[in-house]
């Protein structure tokens, strides 16, 4: 199959034209706004055909890779024609330009994605006439690199992965009760004491029947890797978001400085899975201790969108607690639902006040939310049609189609089977228009992403079994605005394997595990539709317009 692209592009026609083949005389040229696309192709090309492939600055039509702007394109856009006389490709902006080099890549044989030189292979480029635009703006990953950290080389490299396939948003999980994994120059012990953990639960179970491995584990990243971080992923078109989790899920933080707990007391950084109880007090020193987190955070990341979590906060301890008790009254705050929206307010209004926008999960919408906040609807479709009808911007990630820690078939022999299954078949029909919406409601859904929680994952390649090939299946959904196409789909990602495969990717196979992937004897928590179906209705229920 030529042109197994994916995801698959607006329109592709092989003409009867001869193809064009990249040998050492081969030069790239590009007018200097599109210098650094043109570089990045310069590199992806050179390690496995050895040729040197010289660039030009300016764009020059006697070189074998010509890169054009063409504004009429739209952003994200391009158009890429291949003949006897090279490649031309013409683009919108630079995200359209680096795309077409992605797609062109797609167009060789799959040995091009390796990273030494590949003797004896025709480095051929069939003729082709290629147009394509994303369907949805905001094409994510979210990645938990909270649970189980994640070093730098291997968040580059997971970055190069989500560019390879087209998708533009990497939002970074980056605390929890089981970590702190962001350096906090005002607050050392974040990461001093916050960072680490003595063992980690392994697979599910309560309380009385977790299992530990007895091992310390930890990690963060200095403000110099996440800069680094946000640079690689920024000339990859990749936009980085980060994630504090408030005013839940805080455990490590309050091990790290317990005055901000409810009960002052001294913890240790979180060993196990689910939900915790123990959540930030809501003292005005508190707010304002996250307020200097934010503005360190907003000072690394220039994006424009800043995650605050809200998520999965038990409201036992401000409901027992006398002293959030009497912070309540003097605010005229009657539920813990009202304190929590009060203080993701507090925050909101700071982050706004730095030109930037609150992006939080959907729990966030059960009290009243500043205009600019941006919604990320995992319970479902709910969340998401709710904050559209107020208004708010959305971002669909529903966990019965886009959770990639879910396993993904019923086999005794999957590793770690939590929740429901979810298969390539069941990702592939992800879409992020959620019924019920008018038109210009559905303007506010931005787009989508996959959501990769890592409490059962302790390794990349746990990350690449879990999250491959369903993130392709994902990116497709996203890019693509055509009528879905199984069949066809699963055909050109048999294809497409083989460029996983080159890229050293640990996918899962279609017909399970590999012995090397199974995990035996590992508890699990499998669930039926019904029963998460049930317990998603049960908590949105607080979720109204």
């Amino acid at each position: 199959m030529t042109t197994a692209l994916v995801p698959l592009p607006t329109s592709v026609r092989q003409t009867d034209a001869d193809a064009y083949r990249l040998d050492a005389e081969t030069t790239i040229a590009a007018p200097a706004e599109l210098r650094g696309e043109a570089e990045w192709l310069q590199g992806a090309l050179r390690p496995a055909t050895g040729h040197p492939f010289r660039e030009a600055v300016t764009a020059d039509g006697a070189a074998g890779i010509v890169f054009t702007l063409d504004a009429e394109l739209g952003a994200e856009a391009y158009r890429l024609t291949v003949s006897a006389d090279g490649v031309r490709i013409s683009a919108g902006d630079a995200a359209g330009a680096f795309y077409a080099a992605q797609t062109l890549l797609q167009l060789l044989p799959a040995a091009i994605y390796r990273r030494s030189t590949v003797p004896g292979i025709d480095w051929v480029v069939p003729a082709v006439e290629i147009t394509d635009a994303p369907h949805f703006g905001w094409r994510g990953a979210m990645l938990d690199v909270a649970r189980h950290f994640m070093p730098k080389h291997d968040v580059l490299r997971f970055i190069d992965l989500l560019a390879a396939h087209r998708l533009n948003v990497l939002h970074l999980h980056l605390t929890e009760d089981q970590g702190w994994r962001i350096e906090v120059k005002k607050y050392p012990r974040l990461t001093e004491i916050g960072a680490w953990r003595v063992e980690s639960q392994v697979g599910a179970g309560n309380e009385e029947t977790a299992v530990f491995d007895a091992r310390p584990h930890g990690g963060y990243y200095t403000q110099d890797d996440l800069r680094e971080i946000v640079a690689y992923a920024a000339a990859r078109h990749v936009n980085v978001v980060p994630e504090i989790d408030v005013p839940g899920h805080s455990q490590a933080a309050i091990a790290a400085y317990p005055e901000l707990g409810v009960k002052g007391e001294q913890l240790e950084v979180f060993t196990r899975w689910g939900i915790n109880p123990n959540v930030l007090n809501m003292e005005e020193s508190t707010v304002q201790f996250y307020r200097d987190v934010f503005d360190e955070v907003m000072d690394i990341f220039p994006g424009l969108y800043i995650g605050v979590g809200g998520d999965e906060c038990p409201k036992e301890q401000w409901e027992a607690d006398p002293r959030t008790q009497q912070l309540m009254a003097e605010r005229g705050l009657s539920s813990g639902e009202e304190l929590q929206t009060w203080f993701i307010r507090e925050l909101d209004q700071h982050i706004t006040s730095r030109g930037r926008r609150l992006y939080g999960w959907d729990e966030i919408l059960e009290g009243e939310l500043a205009p600019g906040a941006t919604i990320a609807s995992w319970r479902g479709t709910r969340g998401a049609v709710t904050a559209a009808r107020r208004g708010h911007d959305v971002v669909l990630c529903p966990d019965d189609v886009v959770y990639l820690d879910y396993r993904q078939s019923e086999l005794p022999d999957e590793p770690i089977p939590v929740a429901i299954v979810l298969t390539v078949a069941d990702v592939y029909a992800f879409d992020p228009i959620p019924e019920g919406l008018t038109p210009e409601q559905q303007r506010h859904v931005l787009g989508g992403q996959a959501n990769i929680w890592t409490e059962h994952m302790d390794s990349p390649r746990t990350v690449d079994y879990f999250a491959f090939p369903r993130l392709a299946a994902v990116a497709e959904a996203l890019w693509t605005d055509a009528p879905k196409d199984l069949d066809a789909f699963l055909g050109r990602l048999d294809a497409h394997l083989a460029r996983l495969d080159a890229l050293g990717v640990e996918y899962r196979h279609d017909d399970g595990p590999r012995p090397w992937q199974r995990r035996p004897g590992i508890p699990g928590r499998p669930h039926s539709r019904e029963e998460r179906n049930a317990y998603i209705d049960a908590v949105t229920a607080n979720i109204s317009e």
